[in-house]
């Protein structure tokens, strides 16, 4: 398979998604507890980074192999038709993928093993599950009203929650309080990550429909759910000011609020012409923009100490 081939079977321009929750966890680390390790985080970067390469290849295949349209889905549309992928050599290429990121995720469960031993070893175990469940099994998640829930909670707050653990693991205890205040700084992770999906499913309602997915823009329609994609964005940022607000993150972090131009115009471009070829990149795009802005902000706030 040609470099470029398995780029677009893993699709690696959606690779920011996990990207930013993990940035933002070890940032959160550093300024609530000063704790950082390079080694066991690079390792669970490796980790994160191939798990989301073996999920999205197997959404390829998964949604290859049981496609109804013949013709302009399965030749045309899906990367797996389009260049000929066999299915024998897709599979092996996830089961690859995902049983490197199994082995070295055994290597970062012994090497936090302690304080809060199971943590990290449970959070993997979700993360298999959801990543398997996501495209396969009877009923994939993602072609359920429940995807957006599932990729934005998974990838936005459990990447940031796992990231914040290792680095304190074994010496110091991950405690539900924690978790929480985790999942409030994660917020703008959550709703960035679930909107790419969201964006997915508006450009390719149609296509759902006649491949009989039940997503949650087949059932409520696009518009409703265009606007709810707007919104998501909002509560994202809200979620950040009340980080700041409580305490969880440098009061510079709310830099990244000037960012919010830039994602409005990418909005208005995408509502636009909502067509998967001309306008899923905005959501990318946000996605960085976010991530950027996030990191540099939340960065100075650290460096400053304000």
């Amino acid at each position: 398979m040609k470099p470029k081939v398995f780029l677009e079977f893993v699709e690696i321009q959606s690779m920011v998604a996990s990207i930013l929750p993990f940035i933002i966890g070890l940032l959160y680390v550093w300024y609530n507890a000063r704790a950082f390790h390079l080694g066991v985080s690079l390792l669970l970067f490796v980790v994160i980074e191939l798990m989301h390469m073996a999920v999205n290849a197997n959404d390829n295949i998964q949604d290859f192999i049981y496609a109804k349209d013949e013709q302009t889905f399965k030749k045309i549309t899906n990367v797996v038709g389009h260049y000929q992928i066999s299915v024998r050599l897709a599979v092996e290429i996830i089961l690859g993928l995902s049983s490197i990121a199994a082995i070295l995720g055994l290597v970062v469960t012994k090497l936090t093993w302690g304080a809060t031993s199971g943590w990290f070893l449970t959070l993997g175990i979700i993360g298999y599950v959801v990543g398997y469940f996501y495209a396969g099994g009877p009923l994939p998640i993602s072609h359920t009203p429940f995807g957006e829930v599932f990729s934005g909670v998974t990838m936005g707050y459990l990447i940031m929650l796992a990231t914040v653990y290792v680095n304190l693991a074994p010496q110091h205890a991950l405690t539900w309080t924690m978790a929480g205040h985790v999942f409030l700084a994660s917020g703008l992770a959550v709703f960035a990550i679930s909107n790419i999906m969201l964006a997915n499913n508006l450009c390719d309602v149609e296509e759902d429909r006649l491949n009989g997915r039940k997503t949650i823009v087949v059932l409520l329609g696009q518009r409703f759910m265009l606007l709810i994609w707007w919104l998501s964005y909002g509560l994202g940022y809200l979620m950040l000011v009340a980080s700041v607000v409580v305490g969880l993150l440098p009061k510079l972090t709310l830099l990244a609020l000037l960012s919010f131009p830039l994602v409005w115009r990418n909005n208005l471009r995408f509502s636009a012409v909502m067509i998967k070829s001309k306008s899923f990149v905005y959501a990318i795009k946000n996605s960085v923009i976010l991530t950027v802005s996030f990191a540099l902000a939340m960065g100075i706030g650290i460096l400053f100490n304000v």
